[in-house]
């Protein structure tokens, strides 16, 4: 089960999404993700709001003790998976792993819950690799990381020697909100300053 929208593409990228039986509702990639598995995880549909609506909502939520997510608890009992991917790294991203722990200690329920906190570009590989150790897919996880390295070499080879643009990663608008964690390790890969 993957109550995080980048460990649903984890598991996809690793062949393993006929295993996977529940997702979030902001698991969209692949699109096969959310229409052909169950969403565990609900939350407000801010489809229709502007960037500084939705900063205001999730705002508000913080500053009144309210969460921002929804666990469907009658569906992750029913599903009772053996593995859940969550994150610690981000209150406004997803669920915590504290709340899925709760969740299964109240419903009986016994699942082992891995939280992938990647604050690097290469904590973002390990995090693939671990996945793939923890699915039985270790070499298939071996085989993306090698190829996805193998990407970023070829950019870094590209650009190497040419003039490095200056470069803001912008992560939301309105408020402007600069982006982190591995952001400056593909800025610097990508040959930018």
């Amino acid at each position: 089960m993957s109550l995080l929208p980048s460990a649903t593409e984890i598991v996809y990228a690793l062949g393993l999404g006929d295993d996977l039986v529940g997702v979030t509702f902001e698991c969209d990639e692949p699109p096969a993700a959310r229409a052909e598995k169950e969403v565990v995880v609900g939350g407000r549909d801010t489809s229709g709001m502007t960037p500084a609506d939705i900063d205001r909502y999730v705002r508000d939520q913080l500053a009144s003790g309210e969460d921002l997510y929804t666990l469907h608890a009658d569906a992750l009992a029913r599903l009772r998976p053996d593995l859940i991917l969550t994150q610690d790294l981000c209150r406004v991203c997803a669920l915590p792993s504290g709340h899925v722990a709760e969740a299964l200690d109240y419903l009986g329920c016994s699942a082992d819950v891995l939280s992938l906190d990647p604050y690097t570009l290469q904590d973002v590989l390990d995090t693939i690799l671990t996945v793939g150790e923890r699915t039985g897919a270790t070499e298939r996880a071996e085989r993306l990381v090698a190829n996805l390295r193998g990407r970023l070499a070829d950019v870094a080879a590209r650009v190497e020697g040419r003039p490095r643009p200056r470069v803001a990663v912008v992560e939301w608008v309105d408020p402007p909100f600069a982006a982190g964690h591995w952001i400056p390790d593909l800025v610097t890969a990508a040959g930018a300053e």
